[in-house]
C-alpha cells in the first residue's frame, strides 16, 4: 500500500513539473504578441491651412501649396490674394492661419503680436511698354518720374511723350517696398492705382508711355512689357540674392507671436521655410533664403 501511494505521489509531481515547463514556454510568445499589438502606425496629417495676403506671392505660394498637398493628400491649403495689408490683418485677427506679406513687418505690427519669417526674396522690376526705347534708369530717375519731377520720356532717353505712372493701391507690399527704396513714400503721383500685380502689367502693356513696377516672378516670360535695368543692373534671381539689384523686398510668412499653429499649418510652414522647398521657390521666380 505504501509503495502504491509513493508511486501515485511521484506521478503527480512529474505532471506538475511538466505543466510548469509548458507555461514558461508560452509566456515569451504571448509577450511578443502583446508588444506587437501595441505598436501604432504614424498618424496621417489632415486638415486645412488658410493663407491670405500678397498678390505678388501668388506663384510662390501656389507652387508650395500644390506640392505640399500632393505629399499630404489629407490636407487642403487655400490662398486668398487680398494684398499684404489684408494678409497681415488676417493673421492678426485669426481669420487666416498664415498671412502673406511682400514687405517686412513694421515695428508697430511686431509690437502688436505678429512674427515675420522670410521665406524668399523678390526683385521689384521697373517695367515699361515693350516698344519703349528706354532701357536703363537710375533709382534717382525712377524716384523723380514717380513724384512728377520728370514728366517726359525725352528727359531720360526715350521718345517724346508724357510719362504715365502706374502703381499699386495703398497697403500693397509691392508699393511699400518700391516707395521705401526709391524715396517716394506718400509722394507718388499715379495716373492709375491698381489692386493687383497683373493689373499693373496689363496697364503698362496697353500704354506706350506707361511705367510701373511688379514682382520679378510676375514679369518673367512676359513679352508685352520690358523690365529696365536699374543703374545698369538687371533684375534677376542672382542680382537679387547678391544684393546688387537695388529694388528688392522680402516675401514674408506672418504668424501670431506665441500662438501654436494647427499640426497641418505648422507642417506647411516648416516645409515652406525648409531647403526642400528651394527649387520650387526658384521655379516660381523668387529667391529662396533657406540653406
Amino acid at each position: 500500500m505504501k509503495k502504491t501511494l509513493a508511486l501515485i505521489l511521484t506521478l503527480a509531481l512529474s505532471l506538475a513539473a511538466l505543466t510548469g515547463c509548458g507555461s514558461k514556454t508560452e509566456t515569451p510568445a504571448d509577450t511578443n504578441t502583446d508588444s506587437s499589438a501595441q505598436t501604432e502606425a504614424p498618424a496621417t496629417l489632415s486638415g486645412s491651412v488658410s493663407t491670405n495676403g500678397s498678390t505678388s506671392m501668388e506663384k510662390v505660394i501656389g507652387a508650395l501649396s500644390e506640392q505640399f498637398m500632393a505629399d499630404n493628400s489629407g490636407v487642403t491649403v487655400t490662398y486668398d490674394p487680398t494684398g499684404s495689408g489684408a494678409g497681415i490683418e488676417a493673421a492678426s485677427n485669426g481669420s487666416a492661419d498664415i498671412g502673406l506679406a511682400s514687405r517686412a513687418l513694421k515695428d508697430e505690427e511686431k509690437a502688436g503680436g505678429l512674427t515675420e519669417t522670410v521665406v524668399a526674396l523678390d526683385g521689384i522690376a521697373v517695367i515699361v511698354n515693350a516698344d519703349s526705347k528706354v532701357a536703363d534708369l537710375t533709382v534717382e530717375q525712377i524716384g523723380k518720374i514717380f513724384t512728377g519731377e520728370i514728366t517726359d520720356w525725352s528727359e531720360v532717353g526715350g521718345d517724346a511723350g508724357t510719362i504715365s505712372c502706374i502703381g499699386r493701391e495703398a497697403g500693397s507690399g509691392t508699393r511699400d517696398g518700391f516707395e521705401s527704396i526709391t524715396g517716394t513714400k506718400d509722394s507718388c503721383k499715379l495716373d492709375q492705382e491698381l489692386t493687383s500685380t497683373g493689373g499693373v502689367i496689363e496697364a503698362v502693356a496697353g500704354n506706350p508711355n506707361a511705367i510701373g513696377y511688379a514682382s520679378l516672378s510676375a514679369v518673367e516670360g512676359k513679352n508685352t512689357v520690358k523690365a529696365v535695368t536699374v543703374g545698369g543692373v538687371a533684375c534677376t534671381e542672382e542680382t537679387v540674392l547678391n544684393g546688387s539689384y537695388a529694388i528688392q523686398r522680402p516675401f514674408v510668412l506672418v504668424t501670431k507671436t506665441g500662438e501654436t499653429l494647427s499640426p497641418a499649418a505648422q507642417a506647411f510652414f516648416d516645409y515652406a521655410t525648409s531647403s526642400a522647398a528651394s527649387q520650387l521657390i526658384k521655379a516660381a521666380g523668387a529667391v529662396p533664403v533657406a540653406k
